[in-house]
């Protein structure tokens, strides 16, 4: 239903774009000047309705290394079915903490965290797990669960190497636990020096959101029933069950539905007003926004089931590959976790409980950072990302290196 809606509805949104685009480069004369503006701004409202499912640009080519300017090229370490090591390599001349960050995998591209990106890559030597939309995995390659996610997780820290640390953001704060607890157990020489966990649900019985009240009000049978879709033959994917992105952007805007419209509102009156930084502004954000990727439907399942409804890892239950996880097997990893004031997705609390699970740790080897007055996404972008909490990791990154 929704690829026939595309398929009905692209002509239209082209259409439009093509009209808005002409009427925006219009100089009508001054009693007509207001209606030409007020026509081009619905056109391009009526281009935006669509949702893309390609990966957008990171756009990151340079960033100021002490004094210089530095090119920045985007290089695949390691490339997989379901994900791509991704390296942001550039020509420096002394070595910096190699780091990999780890994507959230729920309904957007990696790209999320350009600006986690943008702000680490002048100290410190960048990876990131770039994971594939799973409507352009062929069904040859088999299922992608949280085996396969934490498996993903080593693998990316092996191919960088011993002594690189970890920095995973929402919902891989569970996998990337489990990942290093493993390697830790395992005597892996390439368990990182540091993990930070910013805002992940590592137990979601603490201070549960709209997020997880939802995950608990109705069994797992029910997700599988009503959320999961197969895709549709024009595609690589063909058949594969997913839960879709379209789905999950569904599921984020009606937390906030007030805020969408007012922003769309916002949009109107910046294109009429010809407030260009705005509009920038605004098309970014939406842009990446409205960028949705397919979710494998054994991970979606997985997740929901022991993330938010069993709480498996908090409870000392977590399985993988069979065998059992223990974090307090990690002893030598420094753990940072971070969470939001106001995060409506991850409540106060549920990042914290890493401490407590990773009894292995010296009291010098943990820390944890409340910051003031963000939400979910201030916490890895924007100015008290960059300002406040960066430098907090930063210093555990040195600390540990």
């Amino acid at each position: 239903m929704y690829q026939a809606q595309v398929d009905m509805l692209g002509p239209v949104r082209a259409f439009a774009g093509v009209a808005g685009g002409m009427l925006s480069q219009f100089v009508p004369v001054p009693f007509i000047a207001e209606p030409i503006r007020n026509l081009a701004a619905a056109y391009e409202l009526v281009a935006r309705t669509g949702l893309s499912h390609t990966r957008p640009a990171f756009g990151i080519d340079s960033v100021k290394v002490g004094d210089r300017q530095v090119d920045v090229r985007e290089e695949p370490v390691l490339v997989t079915p379901f994900g791509t090591l991704l390296h942001f390599k550039k020509d420096v001349d002394t070595a910096q903490p190699r780091v990999l960050l780890v994507a959230p995998l729920s309904g957007h591209f990696a790209t999320l965290l350009r600006a986690t990106v943008r702000t680490m890559l002048p100290e410190h030597d960048v990876y990131l797990t770039d994971w594939h939309n799973a409507r352009d995995v062929s069904l040859e390659h088999g299922g992608f669960g949280l085996d396969d996610s934490i498996d993903h997780i080593i693998r990316f820290l092996e191919a960088i190497g011993p002594g690189a640390h970890v920095v995973a953001v929402c919902q891989p704060c569970v996998t990337a636990l489990a990942a290093v607890a493993i390697m830790a157990e395992a005597g892996n020489p390439a368990q990182p020096r540091s993990m930070t966990l910013m805002a992940g649900p590592i137990d979601a019985r603490v201070s549960p959101t709209k997020v997880n009240e939802l995950a608990v009000s109705r069994p797992i049978e029910w997700f599988e029933q009503n959320l999961i879709a197969g895709v549709p033959l024009r595609y690589p994917g063909a058949l594969r069950r997913v839960y879709p992105g379209f789905v999950q952007l569904l599921a984020f805007m009606s937390m906030n539905v007030e805020k969408h419209v007012k922003a769309h509102q916002d949009l109107f009156r910046s294109l009429v007003n010809g407030d260009d930084e705005k509009v920038r502004a605004t098309r970014a954000f939406y842009d990446e926004y409205f960028a949705v990727l397919d979710l494998p439907a054994e991970f979606y399942l997985e997740t929901v089931r022991t993330v938010f409804q069993e709480y498996t890892l908090a409870r000392g239950e977590f399985m993988w590959r069979g065998r059992p996880v223990e974090p307090r097997a990690i002893a030598r990893t420094a753990l940072l976790t971070v969470e939001g004031e106001k995060d409506d997705v991850c409540g106060l609390g549920q990042t914290l409980a890493a401490h407590e699970l990773c009894s292995g740790l010296r009291p010098y080897r943990k820390r944890h950072h409340l910051q003031a007055g963000v939400g979910h996404y201030g916490v890895f972008s924007g100015l008290r990302w960059s300002a406040q909490i960066y430098p907090v990791l930063r210093n555990v990154i040195l600390a540990s290196d």
